[in-house]
């Protein structure tokens, strides 16, 4: 296996940005996956005359580990890191040879601050746009505390292990053997997780701000660099960065951007909103709101936050089934994004619910790596784009059933099948089924503001043209208010209208 020329351009650049030697010890056999790691080895090498590769016996073969001179890091790829972990590879590489990591010096200090042996393993798919974010999590971790250890293992190169563990989504992370977490997770969510949270404390005798801002997806992220550029006091609560964005693969309607990632477009929303004045506090949530002299906000760790005005973003999830075995089987072959997990279920029974564009999508993906993909509809017809549907019902190993109702989902250790209702008839039917992806649209994160705000019944926040809401001073924009649309562009305006509109209530008032 060669690298392409880009792929090729890239690594030479970030080449030159090692600080210092790096040794890879790398353990392989003869199969295709070790021949491939072998030829990038060789390819890194050739590039810089600071990696240095030798042989060694390391836990899993095929696999090498990046490590300082004389001293083990910690940092295992069972694999080869291509695909979206490309720059994983690159980052270790640079952190290893003494570049600093891109974290908050109060992260930092979490992090060495853990004592004891603490082996993580992240299950993946190199196709997994999600996986970086823990593999790359993980990594920082061990390089900053010794008694931290990750490995990165590619589930397509260790299937067997795969199968014998019943890992069924990715990324999933076992911790000393022991299965820790799956899905997508930050670095602040696996120190929560770990127990060593930020403190309240850090948010304590904060001054009240002129906008706070809850919410860090396009609309959060809009919001706030509006409300800083007007030279007013901003801050920003986000659980993580890109919201949902982070779970969108390809974006190609985000006008004068042909097309990038959803990751991508996440870390750039962060990074615009540093380049101003704004306190960003992340890997909170926002838990409670009452307006008294100014407007109070409560967060997950009991903080508490004032604001002259409060702009709501909280976007919206994935909606669930809400059928008896669906929280049963997440990640035991219920799943929602095909893009991450499609990899997992090859040659396998699966099935998608949802006949809108996501749902279609999804199972025209999906058909090209599954022995058959089901297709579930709840109404008469299906609601995706006539272009889609005609691609849909192109493939050979694709079934449609429409006004069908998915009544249960079944299984021992893991899904095994899908009960549905056929509503033209009554009649019950059942399908042995490995997998299921839920892709029926989505819900608003306001459940926190029951009782507070004026919502849709579908929980959505009721607003003005200008944002308002019919608290005076608090605004909401994006996919968690009742906008007709929900798209990434759109929520990127109403997250500047309502900033805009902040601003002029301060003036006024």
């Amino acid at each position: 296996m060669k690298l392409d020329a880009d792929i090729r351009a890239q690594l030479q650049q970030y080449l030159q940005l090692l600080e210092g030697d790096v040794v890879i010890k790398v353990s392989a056999g003869s199969d295709s996956v070790s021949r491939d790691m072998l030829d990038l080895l060789d390819e890194l090498t050739g590039m810089s005359s600071r990696i240095t590769v030798e042989r060694a016996e390391l836990a899993r073969t095929p696999s090498f580990s990046v490590n300082r001179p004389g001293e083990d890091t910690g940092i295992v790829f069972a694999g080869v890191p291509l695909g979206h972990e490309f720059t994983s590879l690159v980052l270790a590489l640079l952190q290893v040879s003494g570049r600093p990591p891109k974290v908050d010096d109060e992260v930092i200090e979490r992090i060495k601050s853990i004592k004891g042996e603490y082996r993580f393993e992240t299950y993946v798919s190199l196709s997994c746009h999600n996986c970086p974010d823990v593999v790359q999590a993980l990594n920082v971790m061990s390089v900053l505390n010794p008694g931290i250890s990750h490995t990165m293992i590619d589930g397509a190169a260790y299937k067997e292990e795969v199968e014998r563990k019943e890992v069924m989504a990715v990324p999933t992370v076992y911790l000393n053997g022991e299965f820790f977490e799956s899905g997508r997770m930050t670095l602040d969510d696996i120190l929560n997780k770990l127990g060593v949270s930020a403190d309240a404390a850090a948010f304590a005798n904060k001054e009240p701000f002129d906008v706070l801002v809850i919410g860090g997806g396009p609309a959060g992220s809009s919001a706030a660099i509006y409300a800083a550029r007007k030279g007013i006091r901003t801050g920003i609560v986000a659980d993580r960065f890109g919201g949902q964005v982070n779970d969108t693969l390809g974006i190609e309607n985000l006008i004068s951007v042909k097309h990038t990632e959803g990751p991508q477009l996440a870390v750039a929303l962060e990074e615009h909103v540093k380049e101003y004045p704004v306190d960003i506090m992340k890997s909170v949530r926002a838990e409670k709101l009452e307006k008294k002299d100014l407007i109070e906000v409560t967060l997950n760790n009991g903080a508490v936050l004032k604001s002259k005005t409060v702009i709501i973003a909280t976007g919206a999830r994935w909606r669930n089934l809400n059928v008896p075995g669906e929280e049963e089987f997440k990640n035991k072959g219920v799943a929602y994004c095909p893009h991450c997990d499609g990899p997992l279920f090859a040659g396998k029974q699966v099935a998608v619910v949802g006949g809108g564009n996501s749902g279609v999508e999804a199972a025209i993906d999906l058909a090209g790596i599954a022995a058959h993909v089901t297709l579930f509809e709840f109404m008469p017809e299906l609601k995706a784009d006539q272009v889609l549907q005609d691609r849909l019902y192109s493939l050979p190993n694709v079934t449609v059933h429409k006004n069908a109702q998915v009544k249960e989902i079944t299984g021992s250790s893991k899904m095994e099948g899908i009960t549905y209702i056929d509503r033209a008839t009554g009649e019950e039917h059942h399908l042995a089924m490995d997998g299921v992806f839920v892709q029926i649209g989505l819900v608003p994160n306001t459940e926190w503001l029951e009782g507070v705000l004026e919502r849709t019944r579908m929980g959505e926040i009721v607003v003005d043209s200008r944002g308002a809401t019919a608290i005076p001073g608090v605004f909401a924009a994006g996919d968690c208010t009742n906008s007709a649309y929900k798209q990434i562009i759109i929520s990127m305006g109403s997250g500047a209208t309502a900033a805009l509109s902040a601003f002029d209530y301060l003036i006024r008032n």
